[in-house]
């Protein structure tokens, strides 16, 4: 089909006479024009449409918009088979805007439809050569240009901008990944629902394919998807490395000897930052009979704050390597004879993913960091808990999975600043407070739906959420009115230093847990101050992450089964305080004893899974990633994700993947594989 100007919004049923009348007057404004003739035109009234653009044409030569005017009149022609009458118009168009392309790849689709075919390859060799300055080179460059106009803009915080820039980069190249992956994620941070926009130029699919593991895991409960994501991201990511300059380390025979394991940590979140809170009194506590700790940096390198001054006192070295190459990086730990090496960043920022490719340890561990699999070739375990990785759900993940108790470590030592009073907190006395201070990119449009279905049926309460920034906050007040709910209902915390945000927690009266992606430390901050957290579980590793903290807790009453009971229990509690006010109570008789707490038993049990590594890798049972048909999960992924369910049945589920490998095996036999497509399965 030719292509179109979009029309307007307005509509006009006036009778054509007064709209010629108009027309002929000048009075008859450009974007009503296209309104009142579109109208006609969709009506099935083509010959008056054809009338009102050609009147309007006549009498309104001076307009700057006369070309456009004159390409819908073109379109309107070819569909009354006036074929002459749509090339001159399209001429017109061409002489008031020569560089106008939708009307020279028309102009040569009508010369073809007329005959001449020579005629219209030469239109549209014009057009070519018009644009000839477009090579790939100067293409190349407006994108990149584009992609660090965006950077610098969502570093400076204005996201609206970044977006605007990042937009235009997707638009120019929609293959390539790197706008995508921040302009999704931005979206997100900016709670623009629905997060992805297709155009005529970028697919839903491509869309999906730009985005980053993390981003995904924030957007669709899908931990297939999301290890076939993570195997791709991977591969664009760190591709294959050259290594014969690295020495790989050979395992060391350490068990029995007496020699300590050396274990080496590598994060950019090494200070005061959620990951460090979680990890420092884990790093005190480490046995230093039993293993002699390495920290490796790759943050800030001029940064110092409280949880720096604490780490570097509690490990044995602390390196900085962030100005490092990621195979200087790699040469340094291979150096350092590192037994167990510790990837806590995953793929999130300034990870240094690309040190682990070059393998300078025998063995190498995801933990704490990243919420899911890295389906990478070289990390051969996953450190996480019976809740979030349950056995049944392995098939997952590409690591071999080592289980503690709970997979958020905790710092027991944290100040906290003395507990404000509602009002000083800025929310009302008298009315019941639901509270979620995860960021907003974990807040949905189908969350926020829960939400706003909470308060309509609990009309004594308020939502207290962390703001987003101006902008956010307006936009999430908006849609509260959109659901019926007052926008004053909606409450917006501001900004706090640590201790003071750990204080203000606890006036409120329940946390409301997102989906797909839940509370990590923030749902440990709640609980550890003795503000409940509601949550229901899911498949992926972000979206049982919070179960498993609500568990350590020992407040097994607020784990909800699906949507419909966290709706129902949510709305229960706040039209019944007094059932809320005896799970406060078990929160703060069970604290000092609760698993979530027990960070000695954590840093003990992390020690007893490191010797079970060294002895796997003494041995030469160091487990091989598994990636078979990860490309063909990941199609298949792709294609469920697009249908954007945002909950369904495990068995369903499961069901989808086994019956679309199914389909696959029938045009093509797939290689059995440990996950969803076994002998058995075949």
């Amino acid at each position: 089909m030719d292509a179109k100007v979009d029309k307007m919004s307005l509509t006009s049923d006036a009778p054509l006479a007064e709209i010629l009348e108009l027309a002929r007057t000048q009075r008859l404004a450009f974007t009503d024009l296209f309104n009142v003739a579109e109208s006609r035109s969709a009506a099935g009234q083509k010959a008056e449409a054809a009338e009102i653009y050609k009147a309007w044409i006549a009498f309104n030569d001076g307009n700057p918009f006369l070309h456009l005017v004159y390409f819908n009149y073109s379109v309107t022609l070819r569909q009354l088979n006036d074929l002459s009458g749509a090339i001159n118009a399209l001429r017109a168009c061409l002489k008031l805007d020569p560089a106008f392309g939708p009307a020279h790849i028309n102009l040569g689709r009508a010369l073809e439809d007329g005959g001449l075919a020579v005629q219209a390859i030469q239109q549209w060799q014009s057009f070519t050569a018009l644009t000839a300055e477009s090579t790939a080179d100067r293409v190349g460059h407006r994108l990149m240009t584009l992609q660090h106009i965006g950077r610098v803009m969502e570093n400076a915080g204005l996201l609206e901008e970044a977006e605007t820039a990042l937009w235009q980069a997707i638009e120019l190249r929609p293959d390539k990944p790197e706008a995508g992956q921040h302009w999704s994620a931005l979206r997100q941070r900016q709670c623009k629902w629905p997060v992805l926009t297709p155009s005529t130029h970028a697919t839903q699919r491509q869309m999906i394919d730009a985005m980053s593991p993390l981003t995904l895991a924030c957007y669709s409960d899908d931990p297939m998807f999301q290890l076939a994501k993570a195997y791709r991201y991977n591969r664009s990511l760190v591709g294959r490395v050259e290594t014969k300059e690295l020495q790989r380390r050979i395992p060391k025979q350490k068990t029995g000897t007496g020699e300590r394991l050396r274990v080496g940590y590598v994060s950019s979140d090494l200070r005061d930052h959620a990951v460090g809170f979680a990890l420092r009194e884990v790093l005190e506590l480490h046995d230093k009979n039993s293993i002699e700790v390495y920290a490796y940096y790759c943050g800030d390198p001029v940064l110092r704050d409280e949880t720096q001054t604490r780490m570097k006192a509690a490990v044995d070295c602390w390196r900085d390597i962030a100005t490092l190459s990621d195979a200087e990086a790699a040469k340094l730990i291979g150096d350092d004879e590192i037994d167990i090496l510790i990837d806590v960043n995953g793929y999130t920022k300034h990870a240094r993913t690309k040190i682990f490719a070059y393998r300078p340890a025998p063995v190498i561990v995801n933990f704490c960091g990243y919420p899911s699999s890295m389906g990478s070739p070289f990390h051969q375990y996953m450190i996480a808990d019976e809740h979030i990785v349950p056995p049944d759900n392995e098939i997952y993940y590409s690591e071999k999975v080592f289980r503690i108790a709970c997979n958020q470590p905790i710092d027991r030592q944290r100040t906290v600043a003395a507990k404000p009073s509602r009002t000083e907190a800025g929310l009302p006395k008298d009315k019941f407070v639901f509270a979620c201070f995860n960021g907003m990119q974990k807040i949905t449009e189908t969350t926020f739906g829960h939400w706003m279905q909470i308060l309509r049926e609990a009309p004594n309460s308020v939502l207290w959420l962390l703001t987003g920034g101006d902008k956010v906050d307006q936009r999430l007040r908006e849609s509260a009115e959109k659901a019926g709910i007052t926008s004053d209902r909606i409450i917006f915390a501001p900004k706090a230093a640590n201790a003071q945000h750990l204080a203000r927690i606890a006036v409120a009266d329940l946390f409301l847990d997102t989906f797909p992606y839940g509370a990590h430390s923030t749902g440990a901050d709640a609980l550890t101050m003795g503000l409940p957290v509601l949550t229901f579980p899911g498949r992926s590793f972000a979206a049982r992450f919070c179960h498993s903290i609500v568990h350590a807790a020992g407040v097994p009453e607020l784990l909800c089964s699906d949507p419909d009971s966290y709706v129902a229990k949510a709305i229960g509690y706040a039209k019944n305080p007094a059932s809320l006010r005896t799970v406060r109570d078990q929160l703060a008789a069970k604290r000092e004893t609760s698993v979530l707490r027990d960070i000695p038993g954590l840093a003990c049990r992390l020690e007893e899974i490191f010797w079970e590594m060294q002895g796997e890798c003494e041995r030469g049972e160091t487990p091989v990633p598994d990636l078979r048909n990860m490309d063909i999960y990941y199609d298949i992924g792709a294609d469920l994700v697009q249908a954007h369910v945002d909950y369904c049945d495990d068995g369903d589920y499961r069901r989808h993947y086994r019956d679309k490998l199914s389909e696959w095996d029938d045009q093509s036999p797939i290689e059995a594989d440990n996950r969803l497509w076994t002998v058995s399965e075949k």
